[in-house]
């Protein structure tokens, strides 16, 4: 597991890499993260359905998004992580306001991290609970 400096070495590689990617567009927005936790929020706005409620797959991209930065925390600094599966489960619909998802490990080993990345509304409600679980590879 990396150290403190190695954690913040890539938070800032991740943090240049992200300019035109799908969590930039949908308006993600990361406040914390190290192998243990990764907070992060997501507007409502701009990420719905026909419907007017929030997309699920906007759910699964907040879900992604922070359990990738998670394992990726954890595989470094001399491995990657590269994601295998992701399933979600939506609990509640989501019109407006900003959600937040928290991403926590469930397992961490040696070639797979897996996370439970439970997402939220304004009103501390779970919207959706996800997992996600990626490979752990040597860099090439």
């Amino acid at each position: 597991m990396p150290d403190d400096q190695e954690t913040q070495d890539v938070l800032a590689q991740l943090r240049a890499a992200e300019e035109g990617t799908l969590p930039e567009r949908m308006g993600i927005e990361v406040g914390e993260a190290t192998p243990q936790r990764v907070v992060g929020t997501m507007p409502v706005a701009g990420n719905t359905q026909p419907y007017g409620l929030m997309h699920g797959g906007a759910s699964c991209v907040l879900a992604e998004t922070l359990g990738s930065i998670g394992a990726a925390l954890y595989a470094a600094p001399d491995r990657l992580a590269v994601g295998t599966e992701i399933n979600a489960t939506h609990h509640r619909a989501v019109r407006h306001g900003t959600v937040t998802g928290v991403a926590t490990p469930i397992h961490l080993g040696r070639t797979v991290a897996t996370y439970g990345i439970e997402i939220t509304d304004e009103r501390d409600r779970r919207v959706c609970t996800a997992r996600l679980s990626c490979m752990i590879v040597d860099r090439v």
